[in-house]
């Protein structure tokens, strides 16, 4: 599956949930949609590389850029739109967007765009396992600050559940590593298979669960607008941000690469695991991953395009230093 297959697929599913709303009562998604969420973070468990986790620890000063912006300024900026929504923290949309912005970043495709734009790939797969792990935790914290007089968000009994879906499958590939890890990173892009279709099977089981219960009828045009509007200026002011931030700090090209893409990311795995393990099955899952999937697409999007011009300047300045030698 290709990034653009794989969103292909996202939006076919939400497409077979609006036509074909019964696959919850016909399959047992629940219990599927649990196994394959524990055998995604056994996984990324068994393929975190002690080595290149390592060697990406030295550089402190991206780490806490990348992290502070992902945990921190992502959640304060969604905020910020707050008073955009009459009514603040009971808006299903606003939730939405804060969901969202408080989720890590993706590892897989953090690591490949960096991979492809020639950055500073130790430090890009440092930081997107390390946001992986933090955001199991973070999460749910920034969610418990905001949410729990507007919905019925127990802290404790969702960190819970964290705990066994979660945490636990992903100290068993741990434990595992060292027996079957060269063989999981080996064939990494077939298990990937088994996280991306359990994905695609809780955005059907989540949109089904919303088209079923009308969530989107209660959602007007103008908030769908606003939600889609304030995605796309998350990205950019991130995105740009970042970039004036890197040159303040005198980061080198390959340091603002990596720094640029993994803090701009956010995981669409991720969220779409933490919305069924806190909210369940509630009728608004399906509006609550709206933002991340919008996101998720403009991201994969708009990084390849930045990817392949920073490979050109990356080129360009190695080919300057060879000829000055």
């Amino acid at each position: 599956m290709k990034f653009n297959g794989f969103i292909a697929a996202i939006f076919l599913a939400i497409i077979v949930a609006y036509f074909i709303p019964q696959g919850n009562e016909i399959l047992p998604l629940k219990t599927i949609t649990d196994i394959g969420i524990g055998f995604i973070f056994f996984f990324y468990g068994l393929k975190l590389s002690p080595a290149e986790f390592k060697l990406g620890l030295l550089n402190y000063k991206s780490h806490i850029v990348i992290q502070l912006t992902t945990f921190v300024v992502f959640p304060l900026l969604a905020l910020l739109f707050l008073p955009l929504f009459k009514e603040g923290i009971n808006s299903e949309i606003w939730i939405a967007i804060f969901f969202f912005a408080t989720l890590p970043s993706t590892v897989s495709s953090s690591v490949v765009m960096v991979a492809i734009a020639k950055g500073n790939l130790p430090t890009a797969i440092f930081n997107a396992s390390l946001s992986g792990l933090i955001g199991i935790f973070a999460t749910p914290l920034w969610l418990g600050i905001f949410l729990q007089k507007a919905t019925n968000f127990e802290f404790m009994d969702v960190l819970v559940k964290l705990c066994l879906q979660i945490i636990l499958p992903l100290i068993l590939g741990l434990f595992f590593q060292k027996f079957i890890g060269d063989f999981a990173r080996k064939h990494g892009k077939k298990l990937g298979f088994i996280d991306k279709t359990t994905i695609i099977l809780i955005i059907y089981s989540s949109f089904s669960n919303s088209f079923t219960s009308n969530i989107f009828t209660a959602v007007s045009p103008l908030d769908l607008l606003k939600l889609f509007g304030i995605v796309v200026l998350l990205f950019f002011t991130i995105y740009f941000g970042l970039s004036l931030l890197c040159n303040v700090l005198g980061f080198d090209l390959k340091d603002k690469i990596a720094t640029q893409f993994c803090g701009t990311k956010k995981s669409l795995v991720h969220g779409s695991v933490m919305v069924k393990v806190i909210f369940g099955s509630a009728a608004s899952t399906g509006l609550l991953l709206l933002p991340i999937m919008l996101y998720h697409s403009l991201q994969l999007l708009a990084i390849a395009y930045f990817a392949e011009n920073y490979q050109k300047k990356v080129i360009a300045t190695e080919d300057e230093i060879v000829h000055n030698r």
